[in-house]
């Protein structure tokens, strides 16, 4: 195997192990690392300028004696090592990894090329939604616009509704929130109950609820993330969402479901306190850190462990790419990017990256990151769509 593939193979070993540990997932949040020291390692895995100044020293490197110092350094059973130490590692692997791809390409001229890009149209996600009032008219949110009306207002990022649940005297009035693809928004119901939903998504929910009532809202589509007012804070009223073939009811919880129109299962992850979900032949307690997965054609429910950071990091602004097909990470940027992706090598779908992306990223760099290493060998943009090859 020549030496950049084992330099491959290793830094995604050690990649996949920090990832695994809950306490370490998020770079961002570790306390081990200076502001600076985060910045900086982030830079050097994802900076292209970084990376392409270190392929100009590529001559005045010997590569086999700093290869056999890589091997010397993390000879040892990573499980061993303190996490700090292991990420170092994982940053000297990673920056080596760069190099020997970035240097054999130039060497060979197998990968000195230009992406083709055509009138890129592709622009990061931002907050918008629409809003489908009870009478059918539809009010456009997005950043930098207000709207008020008797019980809600709106600053163009997120939508808040006041209680008016003294005042309901007869039946509800429902309101429709739709995000589309490249957008999200975060919504307050009347209870408290706070909603992060993501792109590609739909909410039906009542203006104000009925107190002492139980408190119904519909996942219609797409992906929330809730953060439910307890029921002790509402006589005692139950909190109950429904989406597809389940219903969730949960007692002041926090909680994300995915259930988007055009896949087969829907997810839902706990993180905190409890929730009963009921299928059409089954019902399950969830707990914290657990996720479960419906297959809505074959009514089939499995119950698994998880880190839940991977399923929730969406809400903070990024997407942390543990043991995903690269089809699957497509699928979760075209949604963002509002874009169309084609695999011109069918055989990339499966192919598997770990790693951490921000959201406000260019689609551009986030591209060029994977092409850097050697994940995909070049692309494309044409107006709305990617290209990969």
């Amino acid at each position: 195997m020549p030496v950049f593939n084992k330099i491959i193979a290793l830094s995604k070993h050690l990649a996949a192990s920090l990832l695994q540990d809950k306490e370490t997932t998020d770079l961002h949040n570790s306390e081990l690392f200076s502001v600076q020291d985060k910045q900086y390692i982030l830079d050097n895995l994802t900076n292209d300028t970084l990376i392409k100044e270190r392929l100009n020293l590529a001559k005045q490197i010997d590569k086999q004696a700093d290869w056999n110092k890589i091997k010397s350094k993390i000879n040892v059973p990573v499980r061993k090592l303190y996490w700090k130490y292991t990420a170092a590692a994982i940053l000297v692997v990673a920056l080596a990894s760069t190099y020997f791809l970035r240097d054999t390409a130039f060497n060979n001229q197998i990968e000195n090329t230009t992406p083709i890009i055509v009138n890129n149209k592709i622009e990061k996600g931002t907050d918008k939604a629409t809003l489908t009032l009870e009478d059918g008219s539809i009010v456009i949110l997005e950043k930098g616009s207000a709207y008020q009306a008797k019980n809600a207002n709106s600053n163009g990022e997120q939508i808040i509704y006041d209680d008016l649940s003294n005042d309901v005297t007869e039946e509800l009035a429902y309101n429709y929130l739709t995000i589309p693809r490249g957008g999200q928004f975060q919504l307050t119901l009347s209870d408290g109950t706070k909603v992060w939903l993501n792109s590609e998504s739909q909410l039906k929910y009542p203006v104000s609820f009925v107190n002492g009532e139980s408190r119904h809202v519909e996942l219609v589509y797409g992906e929330a993330y809730f953060e439910v007012s307890p029921s002790t804070e509402h006589n005692g009223a139950t909190f109950k969402v429904f989406n597809k073939a389940q219903e969730i009811e949960v007692l002041g919880t926090k909680f994300n479901i995915k259930a988007y129109k055009d896949e087969a299962n829907i997810y839902t992850t706990l993180v905190e306190g409890k929730v009963v979900i009921s299928s059409a032949v089954t019902k399950q307690l969830l707990a914290p850190n657990q996720q479960s997965n419906l297959n809505i054609t074959t009514n089939k429910m499995s119950i698994n462990n998880i880190d839940i950071k991977g399923e929730i990091a969406w809400v903070n602004g990024k997407l942390i790419l543990q043991g995903k097909t690269l089809k699957e990470i497509m699928t979760v940027l075209s949604r963002w990017y509002d874009m169309d992706v084609i695999f011109a090598n069918k055989a990339l779908e499966e192919v598997r990256f770990v790693g951490i992306l921000r959201k406000n990223q260019d689609i551009v760099d986030i591209l060029n990151i994977i092409k850097n290493f050697n994940v995909i060998k070049d692309y494309e943009i044409h107006d709305k769509q990617v290209i990969l090859k």
